[in-house]
């Protein structure tokens, strides 16, 4: 079952990033964060000054988390969380779930998506996303399409 509290705080988190909340993403986030983003580089990504400067650039363009492409960047876009589940073990939580960005664009809506895991702890009471894995949410190479 997903705990609500950790659900709340997943989607301020989630929230933040879309909106380039450089506040609300250090207020949820550990500074000490890791994580892989397969897009970016296939290597670990320590800390959060990487987000930061990517933040502040999209901020200052007038541009939103995954409308990426999107003839105007600055076009509606939402957040879904698909197959969300939380695993709660005491001060610690395990969110895992398809990420699901739509985007308005010219020709329709858009949809990406790729599959997160995020490791949530509370650190001196307050809960703080400390691990990110991203993965494409794609077949694998060696399953074949018929």
């Amino acid at each position: 079952m997903d705990d609500p509290e950790v659900l709340a705080f997943l989607q301020k988190h989630l929230k933040s990033i879309q909106d380039n909340d450089l506040d609300a993403y250090h207020v949820t986030t550990a500074e000490d964060l890791t994580l892989y983003e397969w897009w970016i580089t296939p290597h670990r990504i320590d800390g959060i000054p990487f987000h930061d400067f990517m933040m502040t650039a999209n901020a200052k363009q007038g541009k939103v988390f995954g409308a990426e492409g999107a003839k105007d960047e600055r076009a509606p876009s939402r957040l879904d969380l698909s197959n969300l589940h939380i695993q709660l073990y005491g001060d610690t939580a395990i969110a895992s779930y398809t990420l699901l960005v739509s985007t308005v664009t010219p020709q329709g809506v858009t949809v990406a998506s790729h599959n997160e895991s995020r490791v949530i702890v509370k650190l001196d009471g307050v809960w703080k996303v400390v691990h990110v894995h991203k993965s494409p949410a794609w077949n694998a190479p060696h399953v074949r399409e018929e």
